[in-house]
């Protein structure tokens, strides 16, 4: 059988047409004319022989084998871009100051600083795992130069990500029975403020009328999911980090408030960033799509 070798171009225009929901979107980051994405993608069909497309509505879904493909497709424009920035990278020296909300502790830093690492060996990642207010103090006052925080509005340089649902949550261990039409005030878990969730908790419960208490408040996420955890109360934040020991609620069921989705930023301390920055920037957003793939809607 002869091999067929994928236009790298037309993969690339694939991906970002999929990730930005509509082709004429990806026309404008990638910085061409929708026919000559439409000319990739019928390219990148031929290609692989089967369709890749088709019509629904007035946009655009995949195949069963354009899924297959999108899957594949990610993974060969990241073996190409780390192979890229391996040769290219070696000339990247310095260092670069980075800050993560809890939640992406586990999520996200081991793949970014691997990827990193391995492509920018002469870089030193100086990482930092920290609250909002603290992350988005220290973007300010240049003592980082990266930080993906929450919502984060007064910072100049900012790229919003994504926006990710918030969630109430209870024990998963122990059944969540708090009727709110009770007598007895809804027991809350939260972090020290200045918290931006708490503070959204709070404005939604007093504005449909729910009486509240604090019934936990812990300095760290990790307390704070640990005292859910054990029933002590009901705490609100995104999924991400979730351990299994917290679940979901529903909000009809238990009578709570419907939520909104945060938006996700990456901050920077300076408009003009280095290249080390910028390349960390885009680790960063490439770990964030594979990892949390069915968590960030991209706006």
């Amino acid at each position: 059988m002869r091999l067929t070798n994928l236009d790298m171009d037309a993969l690339r225009t694939f991906v970002v047409g999929m990730d930005a929901g509509s082709f004429v979107r990806a026309a404008h980051r990638l910085g061409r004319s929708t026919s000559a994405v439409s000319a990739h993608l019928k390219k990148l069909e031929a290609q692989a022989g089967v369709p890749l497309l088709r019509r629904s509505g007035r946009g655009l879904s995949l195949t069963e084998n354009g899924e297959i493909l999108l899957t594949h497709a990610r993974r060969l424009i990241h073996l190409n871009d780390e192979a890229v920035a391996a040769v290219r990278g070696m000339e990247l020296e310095g260092w670069v100051r980075l800050g993560l909300q809890e939640d992406f502790g586990e999520a996200v830093l081991p793949q970014v600083l691997g990827r990193f690492a391995r492509a920018h060996p002469k870089v030193r990642i100086e990482g930092r795992i920290a609250r909002n207010s603290e992350l988005t103090e220290k973007i300010a006052s240049n003592q980082l130069d990266l930080a993906l925080a929450w919502d984060s509005r007064g910072i100049p340089y900012g790229e919003r990500i994504a926006a990710v649902p918030l969630r109430w949550l209870g024990s998963a261990r122990h059944d969540t029975h708090w009727p709110i039409d009770h007598d007895q005030p809804l027991p809350i878990v939260a972090l020290h403020t200045p918290c931006t969730l708490r503070a959204i908790a709070c404005e939604h419960l007093d504005r449909h009328g729910i009486a509240w208490r604090l019934a936990f408040v812990s300095p760290s996420l990790a307390g704070m999911w640990a005292a859910t955890a054990a029933g002590l109360g009901i705490a609100l934040r995104t999924h991400i980090g979730r351990p299994a020991s917290v679940c979901i609620l529903d909000p009809a069921v238990h009578r709570l408030p419907s939520l909104p989705s945060l938006d996700l930023v990456l901050l920077r301390s300076a408009k003009e960033a280095d290249p080390v920055t910028d390349r960390l920037a885009l680790i960063i957003k490439e770990a964030l799509r594979e990892t949390l793939p069915n968590t960030l809607s991209e706006h």
